[in-house]
């Protein structure tokens, strides 16, 4: 008699490799794996590498958590050629002379974009208007208006390199930030124009790019790793049972007195139950992932 295996159930933090887009990730863990269910907690562009965090099992109902986190990138910024993407995979739309910029200039260009500002996102990303993906409108030649969105910038770093026209950036930021937008707009601020050359990302939160592993090599940590950023508490086993049963608790029954939430909810092994959120002066489950049998 065959014994049947356990749905995989966990997270894995994948190093992604250049020319792979991120669902193509997602389907070559699906393989590896062995589940169709596996998610990622955020677009990394085809271009860049690094920290790509991928929910699989149970665990792909706490991605949208993740989502949240604050990011880490490093790059490339290059003067006087701009591109239709804002980066090196697209076609050149126009070029500036621009060998009069001093490294104190960009400098001062990126302080001028450090702090919370809005910024308007590409024509070329994932973001859905209409019910479309802006990249899919792009590629049929279309353009629409975007609003704006505000965007943190808490670290923005250039250092200069052997080519007197291309700087290296550090940037710490908020989600939903696009590093391609930030070195278009270094261009507009220094009078001419730029694209990104290269980019990697150096972590999600505290999932750093140390810890990642090849594509080809997935390692599935448990549920709770997906959680390390935020509040959890511990339960007894009594109250292990509400919380399986998606019951609304009292905070003080669920022990829910570090901060305003979510909290990640743990029995006494440090297996994660739930997501309990703020409700009406008690706490409510987003998320159950450990349900009564």
């Amino acid at each position: 008699m065959n014994e049947i295996k356990p749905e995989p159930n966990g997270i894995s933090i994948i190093d992604k490799p250049s020319g792979w887009t991120s669902h193509d990730v997602v389907a070559k863990c699906r393989g590896l794996l062995g589940t169709k269910k596996v998610g990622h907690s955020g677009t990394l562009d085809p271009d860049a590498t690094g920290v790509l965090v991928l929910g699989v099992g149970r665990s792909t109902r706490i991605l949208r958590y993740l989502t949240s986190l604050p990011k880490h990138y490093v790059g490339h910024i290059v003067l006087g050629v701009e591109t239709t993407t804002l980066d090196a995979s697209g076609e050149v739309t126009a070029t500036h002379i621009m060998d009069s910029v001093k490294l104190d200039d960009v400098r001062k260009a990126a302080l001028k974009l450090t702090g919370e500002i809005d910024q308007i996102p590409p024509m070329v990303s994932a973001l859905k208007v209409g019910g479309r993906r802006l990249y899919e409108i792009a590629r049929e030649g279309g353009e629409i208006e975007r609003q704006s969105r505000k965007v943190t910038v808490q670290q923005f770093d250039i250092d200069p390199t052997d080519d007197p026209l291309t700087f290296k950036c550090e940037v710490k930021c908020s989600s939903g930030t696009y590093i391609r937008s930030l070195a278009a707009d270094i261009g507009d601020l220094l009078g001419g124009g730029a694209h990104l050359k290269s980019l990697r990302r150096l972590a999600i939160g505290s999932f750093t790019v140390q810890e990642a592993k090849s594509i080809e090599e997935p390692v599935l940590l448990p549920p709770s790793e997906g959680l390390r950023d935020f509040n959890k508490v511990r339960v007894s086993e009594e109250v292990a049972v509400d919380v399986s049963y998606g019951r609304i608790l009292d905070r003080e029954r669920l022990g829910a007195d570090n901060g305003n939430g979510p909290w990640a909810v743990l029995n006494h092994d440090g297996d994660l139950l739930a997501i309990y959120e703020p409700h009406k002066g008690r706490v409510k489950p987003s998320v159950v992932l450990i349900e009564a049998k």
